[in-house]
């Protein structure tokens, strides 16, 4: 079932359930789901549903932040409930074993030993967990973290 489908399906769960805020999630889910189907004039595919719920979930990471640091817990909260839901429509995680073989195949494969080249290793990390919910930011602090490891070790052997 399409991804929109079953939003929609949900979306009329919600409403005979009374559940408003599970409702707002959903409707904020499939506008974005629509926006992006207009705009690009095509269906939509597995990769484009994934690339809108991760941005969905970073603006409300983003937006719960900001509401914490203005001290309006409450609107935190909100966006927070809607971020569970959000990411209740993401594939699963992977697991911390899983990040560090994509990162160390990639690092392997890509021959990079340099921070500077650090794009490189990520565009094949990413490569490697396709398909499942990856953080960014995450994955790119594992990898520099990674490179780091390895530029001291090359320059401790030329010492």
């Amino acid at each position: 079932m399409a991804l929109i489908d079953r939003v929609q399906s949900d979306m009329t769960a919600a409403i005979k359930s009374g559940d408003q805020a599970r409702l707002d999630a959903l409707r904020m889910i499939k506008a974005a789901l629509m926006k992006h189907k207009v705009d690009t004039m095509k269906p939509l595919d597995e990769a484009a549903e994934l690339q809108i719920l991760n941005t969905i979930i970073k603006q409300r990471r983003e937006a719960a932040e900001m509401f914490r640091r203005g001290n309006r817990p409450e609107l935190a909260e909100k966006e927070e409930n809607e971020l569970r839901i959000v990411e209740s429509y993401m594939p699963a995680a992977p697991s911390e074993e899983e990040i560090e073989a994509a990162v160390a195949s990639a690092i392997s494969e890509t021959g990079v030993t340099s921070l500077k080249q650090m794009g490189v290793v990520m565009k094949a990390a990413q490569a490697r967990l396709a398909g499942k919910r990856v953080d960014g930011k995450a994955l790119s602090d594992r990898v520099r973290a990674k490179l780091s490891g390895l530029a001291g070790a090359a320059a401790d052997h030329a010492s």
